[in-house]
């Protein structure tokens, strides 16, 4: 069983910049793509960011440019660095593990936590 546990949220002002990170443990993290996901209050899910197992990375538009993710398959753990922060970008912060090509969905997930972005 893989348990994965987000840290690094807060509250932030617009244009500022906050890491989350995210630490695994159980499983095979090395061979696991990994992603981060985000839901607002009253919104469903969206996806944010993904890397693979290789370090190949995808981006949601709304995100693109200002976010990165990356890994450290030493530590078992993902990262996400977010630059220029909006309002918009408040949410839950999720991050997931082991993509299910069949289910189209990732099997693990973290609680999340709490990005705040004021204005």
């Amino acid at each position: 069983q893989v348990q994965l546990v987000e840290s690094g949220g807060g509250l932030v002002q617009a244009g500022g910049s906050l890491r989350l990170s995210c630490a695994a443990s159980g499983g095979t993290f090395a061979s696991y793509k990994m992603a981060w996901f985000r839901q607002a209050s009253g919104k469903e899910r969206e996806f944010v960011a993904s890397i693979g197992w290789l370090g190949s990375t995808s981006y949601s538009d709304s995100v693109k440019d200002r976010f990165t993710i990356s890994r450290d398959n030493a530590k078992n753990a993902v990262y996400l660095q977010m630059n220029s922060l909006k309002p918009d970008d408040t949410a839950v912060y999720y991050c997931a593990a082991d993509y299910r090509v069949g289910s189209k969905d990732y099997k693990y997930w973290g609680q999340g936590t709490q990005v705040t972005v004021s204005s």
